[in-house]
């Protein structure tokens, strides 16, 4: 270890050495939270000296000899995470350019964003690509890709706010705010800690770019577009113009595998720059390429798959197409057998942004390796990594033109396609524990939800065409397949709208139970984002379907594939918001999850009803989990109704009940409501040791209040900046809005409301976003 953090590190672990204490013991003694202090211990964070100062005290230790090492760690900050780069490679023939990709890493340098204009197939990408690669040692967190689909055929442009969620999810945030100004602040602090390079490809204009730039720091963003963004500002443009004579007629000659030699004396005279005349052959293959260097790369691979062929006879069968891009395109047809060309047109309507060799064997019904290979020499499909294809958004257009005219079952062969996804997703899905399958199948975890990861945009592409063409299979089965990869990444923006359809796709297939699974999982996405109202609403529908569900075995007699432990709705943690054991009863989860909106909502006596209700319900089923969440949960409205001792009755009762996190609601209760520390602290302890980040802000919130009403300000506002810390990745807006409040009380009876004030515009804003108004 040999970096100014690295050695702060190795002193603070010292100093937990001499403590002898554990690592909550050594928090407590010095006043800073466990979780804090294991980010300090292992390097996540750097502490502030008044926390180096602390720990030193509690060992009776002088700090001054640490606060040259604090000072170079604070000023070198954290230990930097290991190098990621989501670049595509690099082309191997990548030919001219010098001028303008010069430019580009001027600006990277100086101004630290760029963007590459220039029509379709002009080179943007691979010039962005390029620069990329030869800047890549200057920036050592690594480069972030992001296909904005601008312009690529049947897909919409992406939203800046799912942009925004996927670019934070590859730094891994995966619990992004819901508002899209929250994301894009989120965003610029998380670059403003790191030296990345970050290339946003495709984009359609400057509004769907502007959320998207870094702000102060080291990190650099270069963006490609067929616009110029010219409204964009402080993103100078370097704009792309086809390729001169000899840059195109060298690519050309690389692409196409021409060694030099006598008989190529021409072509390689035009590429030294020679002047050759009108009828030349070379001249007629780059007039029609135009000085795309896409065509050139089409056209070169057409003559060195032909060993046969002269450049003049290239020359004369590109004559025989019409336009520009029918005379490269159509020409490297020709080249294909009728499977290959078959093959190709079914990609062009393949939904997603690229594919496997088992998505393209879905869609041909048969092993497409030979074909695939065939459509990567011909520079017709591109090979991104072993296995892994796309293709180039000209191509992709040209080929679904072609199927529209030449394929009679589109359809069919993209249900095909949807089948695939399904059943991958489904098998990826069982591997992943969660507390509704106790015992997943057998498998790589971490491989499933990285498969998920890879394959998000492409199930989500799928689903919406699954939409269009009215695949209620897909549509009602894809959701349940992704719940628990959902749960990681609640802040996609996309989980609602899929779950809203699944619904409607469900009831129309007659399966209410299945819709009612559903619509509560939409309830349970809607109350997460703070959208009380609309959870409300879609617990009432979950509850009429399961309520027909129950009238009718409808489901059972039409042989659905539906199982329980898939659709069968989790119970939750202390929040309402986490899944910790399985409930076969979807009425008992439906009344304690209503149970959680009437209580953020306000409505305390409606909300213990519920929980009364949930109670009897799991009870009857003997499910202690359930029984001792809903019991914590009376006690906790009944605590704001102004009864604690009932309350502290009712948590202890809770508290016998349970095990794990599912202690926490029990604990929190009774510590609020005896203003105790000691229960607070068990909870807190509790949600570290299981990673429920947003349960470490509620509990942080409690020790808040509680330090409060004991006559603690300070301490308090210390635990709610922490609570609401934890709270910034993460998409839980009604729980932020109750920590928010909570913080604002505190600054109030610190002698602090000029703290307040700004706390309770943040609660506005958020309200207002989550109201849609």
């Amino acid at each position: 270890m040999s970096g100014p953090q690295e050695r702060l590190v190795t002193q603070l672990a010292q100093i937990k050495d001499l403590s002898g204490l554990s690592l909550r013991s050594l928090a407590r003694e010095s006043g800073l939270s466990s979780s804090s202090l294991s980010r300090y211990l292992t390097g996540r964070l750097v502490p502030p000296w008044e926390a180096v100062v602390a720990l030193c005290r509690a060992v009776q230790k002088d700090p001054r000899p640490l606060r040259a090492i604090w000072a170079a760690a604070s000023e070198a900050g954290p230990a930097p995470a290991p190098r990621r780069n989501d670049l595509p490679g690099d082309l191997f023939d990548f030919t001219g350019r010098e001028a303008e990709s010069a430019e580009v890493e001027k600006l990277l340098r100086t101004v630290g964003a760029a963007v590459v204009d220039g029509m379709a197939g002009v080179g943007k990408t691979s010039l962005a690509l390029h620069v990329a690669h030869r800047l890549a040692p200057a920036y050592p967190d690594g480069g972030l890709y992001l296909d904005l689909q601008g312009f690529t055929p049947g897909q919409e442009p992406l939203d800046p706010q799912v942009a925004l969620g996927r670019l934070l999810d590859g730094l891994d945030v995966t619990h992004p705010p819901a508002g899209a100004a929250e994301r894009a602040a989120l965003w610029r602090s998380e670059l403003s800690r790191r030296r990345a390079l970050v290339v946003l490809d495709n984009a359609a204009d400057a509004d769907q770019v502007r959320p998207l730039l870094p702000g102060a720091g080291r990190s650099a963003v270069l963006i490609t577009s067929r616009n110029r963004l010219v409204s964009l500002d402080g993103v100078p443009p370097v704009s792309l113009a086809p390729l001169d004579d000899a840059d195109a007629a060298r690519l050309f000659g690389r692409a196409a595998g021409v060694a030099l030699g006598a008989d190529d004396a021409r072509l390689f005279g035009r590429a030294a720059g020679v002047a050759l005349g009108a009828d030349d052959a070379v001249e007629q293959v780059l007039s029609q390429c135009g000085g795309l260097p896409l065509a050139l790369r089409m056209a070169g691979a057409r003559l060195r798959h032909r060993p046969g062929w002269s450049v003049a006879v290239l020359a004369e069968r590109m004559r025989d197409n019409a336009g520009r891009f029918d005379a490269v395109f159509g020409m490297s047809l020709q080249q294909l057998d009728a499977a290959q060309r078959r093959l190709f047109c079914l990609l062009g309507v393949l939904p997603g942004v690229d594919f496997d060799d088992g998505v393209a064997a879905a869609l041909w019904s048969a092993d497409p390796q030979d074909l695939l290979e065939e459509l990567v020499d011909a520079h017709l499909v591109e090979e991104t990594s072993p296995g892994r294809y796309r293709m180039h958004d000209l191509i992709r257009r040209y080929a679904a033109d072609l199927a529209a005219t030449e394929e009679a079952d589109i359809p069919g062969h993209l249900r095909r396609v949807f089948d695939h996804y399904l059943a991958r997703a489904v098998a990826q899905d069982r591997i992943l524990p969660s507390p509704h399958r106790p015992r997943p199948e057998p498998g790589d975890p971490a491989r499933a939800l990285a498969w998920f990861d890879l394959e998000y945009v492409n199930l989500v592409a799928c689903f919406d065409a699954a939409v269009r063409l009215g695949a209620d299979e897909l549509v009602a089965g894809l959701p349940p397949a992704m719940r628990v990869w959902f749960f990681r990444h609640r802040g996609t923006g996309d989980q609602t709208r899929m779950l809203a359809a699944a619904a409607d796709a469900a009831g129309r297939l007659g399966r209410e139970r299945q819709r009612a699974s559903l619509l509560a999982d939409l309830g349970f996405a809607l109350a997460a984002a703070g959208r009380l109202p609309e959870a409300l609403a879609a617990y009432e529908s979950a509850r009429r379907s399961a309520d027909l569900a129950m009238e009718s075995s409808a489901d059972l007699a039409l042989g659905s594939p539906e199982r329980s432990d898939d659709l069968a709705p989790e119970s939750s943690d202390g929040l309402g918001r986490e899944p910790v054991e399985r409930s076969d009863d979807l009425a008992a989860t439906l009344a304690l999850r209503t149970g959680f909106v009437r209580r953020d909502l306000g409505d305390f006596v409606a909300a213990q009803a519920d929980f009364r209700r949930a109670r009897k319900l799991f009870e009857q089923q003997g499910n202690r989990a359930g029984q001792a969440q809903a019991i914590a949960f009376d006690g906790w409205v009944t605590l704001r109704l102004g009864t604690p001792d009932a309350a502290v009755s009712l948590a202890l009762a809770a508290l016998e009940l349970a095990d794990g996190p599912a202690r926490i609601p029990g604990l929190l209760t009774l510590g609020v409501a005896r203003a105790s520390t000691e229960p607070l602290h068990q909870a807190l302890a509790l949600a570290e040791q299981h990673h429920l980040a947003h349960n470490e802000a509620w509990c942080h919130n409690c020790l808040g209040i509680v330090l409060r009403e004991t006559g603690d300000p300070s301490a308090a506002l210390d635990h709610h900046r922490r609570a609401l810390e934890l709270l910034r990745p993460l998409a839980e807006v009604q729980l932020e809005i109750d920590c928010l409040r909570a913080y604002a009380e505190t600054c109030a009876v610190a002698g602090r409301p000029g703290d307040a004030g700004p706390a309770l515009d943040r609660v506005r804003e958020l309200t207002r976003v989550a109201s849609g108004t």
